[in-house]
Parts: C-alpha cells; structure tokens; sequence
C-alpha cells in the first residue's frame, strides 16, 4: 500500500476545472435489472441523438439515429450510496479508517443516537439539526446542553449577518469544521437567512443505452380466502424490468468548485482524496441498487478527462484519507463528532413545522425521493 503525497497525481489535475469518469456495468446474473422509478412517471425513459456508427467529420451533418435510453440511477441515490459507503452501519459510526472525519450527531433527551448529519437527506442542513437542536458538551460526565439552537451558534461563528455580504469563506470553513461531506455533497441552510447554499461538488448517475423492455408477471396467493376482493384475495401483477446493449456509470468531480471554497491545501487534498474513495468503494461494495437490479463492474473506472491522471486504488485511497484527516485536525471540530439535542415540537404531534422559505423554496440539492421497488429508495 502506497503512503505519502505521491498516492494520488494531485498536479495532473491543477488547471482542470472538472474530474470525469466513468464505468462500465453488467447484471450480476442474467441481463435483465430494473431501474430506479419515480411517483407519477415510473421508469424514467427517453430517446438519446447519436451519430451512426462510423460517423466522422466531413459526413452528412444531419445524420442522426435514435437510441433509447433509460436512467437507472438517479444523481440524488448516488449520492446516498457514496454517502453510505464511508458508514458502518453496525457501529453506528464512520469506517475505522474514516475516524477523525467530523459529522453531526443527533440524539434525544435520553442520550439515543437518531440520526446524524451522514445519513440524513438534507445532511447539516436536517431539520433535527438546523431549528430546534442545541449543542451538547460534556465536562466530567456531565451532560450539558446550550441555551441557544445549532443554528444561531453557527451562524455566529460564521459571521452571518442578516442585512450584510457573506463571508463564503467562512461559510465553507464551517462546513468543513462540522460535515465535510455537505462540501462534497451540497447544502441549503434556509434555516439561516436562507442564501447559504453549497451545489455538488460530486455527482454521479447511471443510465443505460439501446434498451428494451423485458414484461413479466406473477401472482400474490392468500392461500386462506382466495376470493376476496380490492386485493386483499389472489391478486395477478405485472412486472416491467429491463434489458441494454449498455449501461455505465458516470462521475464528476467539480475541481474549480473545490479550489473555490478557499480552504487550506490539505483540506482541499482531502475533499479530492474522499471523493474518489466514495466513487471506488460505492463500484466495489454498492451496486445492488434493488432487489431485482444487482450490478457489478465490467472493466475499469477509466477518467475521461484529464488526460494522464488515473483513480489510484481503494485500498490506497483509504490511506491517504486517512493521513489527510490527521494533517486537518486543525480545522477539524473538537472532538470531531458534535453532539445535538433534538426535541420534538409537541403542540405540533411531535413533528417539526415546516418554514415559510422551506415551503416555498425547497432545496435543489435534497435527495428527492425515488421508489423502486416493493423495498423503495428512500433518497
């Protein structure tokens, strides 16, 4: 295993605004998967514009032929499964070789942990963390919570004033200080003023060409009143999946959004270095998407642009994560994991009420929520 600053060719990437990747997959078993669907819509397909096979410059510049095309994972599952791919879900914590990275934890006035800002869909900006939540300290196994919320403290931290120019820096120190990951992944802080926002630094999706539909069906038995109706009896369904000449997946890495945040050079290094581990780790460890779509990787990761650079290995980019988060300690929360009190809202049936700028507005870079299969996808 490699170590050092020599694991990934930082230098191939100076002057490039954007990392691009991509790779190929295949069903595990058969050729058959069944994509991501969306209330309302279902699969989501479409016809794609491709020059004919054999095309060059100088040939018949309205030749064009139509491939169909299907999404079989959306940019918002991506990113939860990247996400999911630094978590161990048995230790409720981060990888063992991930720890020192900080996150938000929410817990209840019982000390349960809930959730934490990993695992929830809007990540730092969660409602269990941005409204009603205060910071909790502990001093010689006292437990002491703050009298003011997360987010006032934040917001003080960071120099927000309501009438006055964000300090973006600041800002992107702060997230780096308490959630890296909402750097990597994108946030909206409406609960603060509501113009604090972070895009995706990482995406990914996959998608699928030269499809056709594959129709199959069964049957749910009641073995006990097969007669009774509105379902509740035998019950025939259809069940629609599919076939592809292809399917891939694809990454971008924005590297000018990165060098933007104005962070230390370590700090920028780490942000690269995690994003290609999520990428590595999600191809090698995530790719049972649903139950009916279980894939696997069919060659290489290959980097479409930059010329000259290639994604170092997982086992390698794990060390060298690991060696970054120890050089960024310094900008690191401490201790590295904070801790927030949430309480539910009970003149509301213990549900946190909605602002009038999280109605209006929403957040673009929320993981909208898919539904697959009878399992869901909950992003």
């Amino acid at each position: 295993m490699s170590n050092g600053n020599n694991v990934i060719g930082y230098e191939a990437l100076n002057g490039h605004p954007r990392l691009l990747m991509e790779a190929k997959l295949k069903p595990l078993q058969g050729d058959r998967f069944q994509p991501t669907g969306f209330a309302d819509l279902g699969p989501a397909r479409y016809t794609a514009p491709r020059r004919p096979k054999g095309w060059k410059d100088g040939d018949d510049p309205d030749a064009w032929e139509n491939v169909e095309m299907l999404l079989v994972e959306s940019v918002q599952s991506v990113a939860n499964r990247m996400e999911l791919a630094c978590w161990d879900a048995a230790a409720e914590d981060l990888i063992a070789e991930l720890r020192g990275l900080p996150y938000i934890k929410i817990t209840d006035a019982d000390n349960g942990h809930l959730s934490n800002s990993l695992l929830e869909a809007h990540r730092i900006n969660s409602e269990y963390v941005m409204k009603e939540a205060r910071r909790v300290s502990k001093t010689d196994g006292e437990r002491k919570v703050a009298e003011k919320p997360f987010n006032e403290e934040f917001a003080e931290e960071i120099g927000y004033q309501k009438d006055g120019r964000v300090d973006w820096k600041k800002f992107h120190a702060g997230l780096l200080k308490y959630d890296p990951n909402s750097l990597l992944h994108g946030c909206f802080l409406e609960e603060i003023g509501g113009r604090l926002r972070v895009t995706r630094a990482l995406s990914g999706f996959v998608e699928a060409s030269g499809v056709r539909v594959a129709e199959s069906g069964g049957v749910k038995n009641n073995i006990v009143q097969p007669e009774l109706k509105e379902g509740e009896g035998n019950l025939p369904l259809h069940r629609t999946e599919f076939v592809a000449k292809e399917v891939k997946a694809y990454f971008n890495l924005d590297l000018a959004l990165l060098r933007g945040y104005g962070l230390a050079d370590d700090a920028t290094k780490l942000l690269i270095a995690l994003s290609l581990f999520k990428i590595r780790r999600f191809l090698s460890t995530g790719l049972r998407l649903r139950t009916a779509c279980d894939l696997e990787l069919d060659g290489e990761l290959t980097v479409t642009r930059p010329g000259g650079f290639a994604v170092p290995s997982e086992s390698d980019l794990l060390a060298e994560c690991k060696r970054l988060i120890d050089a960024c300690k310094q900008h690191f929360a401490d201790p590295a994991i904070t801790e927030v009190e949430w309480k539910p809202d009970k003149k509301n049936g213990g549900k946190r009420k909605k602002s009038e700028g999280e109605e209006k507005a929403g957040d673009e870079n929320a993981d909208d929520s898919d539904t697959g299969d009878d399992e869901g996808d909950n992003e």
